[in-house]
């Protein structure tokens, strides 16, 4: 029941249709203040509550995303679990295998994808030739058990991959640790087989907050504010003043709808009608291997430079404070 654990358990205990019976978290102080919060049953340990149980969340640090959700998954219990779906492909590779032998409903919290915004550019792209997307936000103490590709990156890569229908040919990254351990900011070059380029850029130190892609296309680009939930197309419309084509922007706004809430809805409902999620086992994994790619490339190019200034940053200070 971490920072987002509290949210799910706040949404699923709003469902009319659903009996929220409880929430677990080893700190039992907390497990009890949300249980409070949400009128339902506190637990310490999670394995007290499989027995209760059609379907759960798994929004623990990623690191127990495999053991927690291979619990679910071995009592029968269809899951929805938070990004990255585990920290391995191997890991990904055997919950997919072991829901799909029970026919249980496993989907991945890739949220982005219920972002209103998201869901209208789609009918709007027809061959993508160049993407730019920036994600980048003001410090926070969360998400820190991970670097900032598994944290932030990841959800770039999956809507990406979601509307580039062609295999990645080559992977050019650059990334550094700035106030943690691990990479705080970092930039991946994505190269398709089709021709299409992604440029995707984060940072989790940075003084405000932006989430945004641009989507560069034959006849038209769009702008897309994850945010604002905005989606603006510019196209050269026929009609032309001093012989240049005039350009057509519109704007598509979309009312600020409860994204969770969308992704838990429907989550529920697959779980109801046993239907395939739009993200599935396998769309998590696809976005975790490219992510662990560029993770990888970064650690590279970082260990050369470490090596040439003769050893790692002293990052103790920092950390502390």
């Amino acid at each position: 029941m971490g920072y987002l654990g509290r949210f799910h358990a706040q949404k699923y205990a709003a469902m009319k249709d659903v009996d929220l019976a409880g929430v677990a978290d080893v700190d039992s102080r907390r497990a009890g203040e949300i249980a409070r919060e949400c009128g339902t049953t506190p637990f310490t340990d999670y394995r007290a509550l499989l027995d209760r149980i059609d379907a759960a969340s798994v929004v623990v640090p990623t690191v127990h995303h495999h053991e927690v959700a291979l619990a679910c998954i071995e009592r029968g219990i269809d899951i929805l679990v938070e990004k990255p779906i585990t920290t391995t492909v191997a890991e990904a590779d055997d919950l997919i295998a072991r829901a799909a032998a029970k026919d249980l409903i496993l989907q991945v919290g890739h949220l982005e994808r219920f972002n209103p915004a998201v869901l209208a550019m789609q009918p709007l792209l027809h061959h993508p030739l160049f993407i730019e997307a920036h994600r980048i936000s003001v410090f926070k103490n969360r998400g820190t058990d991970v670097d900032v590709i598994l944290d932030l990156m990841i959800h770039d890569i999956d809507i990406i991959l979601s509307i580039i229908d062609a295999p990645i040919e080559t992977i050019h990254t650059a990334g550094a640790p700035v106030i943690t351990p691990l990479t705080d900011i970092a930039n991946a070059r994505l190269i398709f087989a089709n021709g299409c380029t992604a440029n995707v850029t984060v940072s989790r130190i940075s003084m405000d907050n932006m989430r945004r892609m641009r989507i560069f296309q034959p006849g038209r680009y769009l702008s897309v504010d994850f945010s604002k939930k905005e989606v603006m197309s510019i196209t050269l419309k026929e009609g032309a003043q001093n012989g240049q084509p005039l350009p057509e922007i519109r704007k598509h706004g979309f009312a600020d709808q409860d994204i969770l809430e969308l992704e838990l809805t429907d989550f529920i409902a697959n779980v109801r009608r046993r239907a395939t999620p739009m993200v599935g086992g396998q769309e998590g994994r696809r976005a975790l291997k490219v992510a662990l790619e560029v993770v990888q490339q970064v650690n590279e190019n970082r260990a050369r430079v470490e090596k040439l200034l003769g050893g790692s940053p002293d990052f103790a200070g920092l950390h502390h404070h």
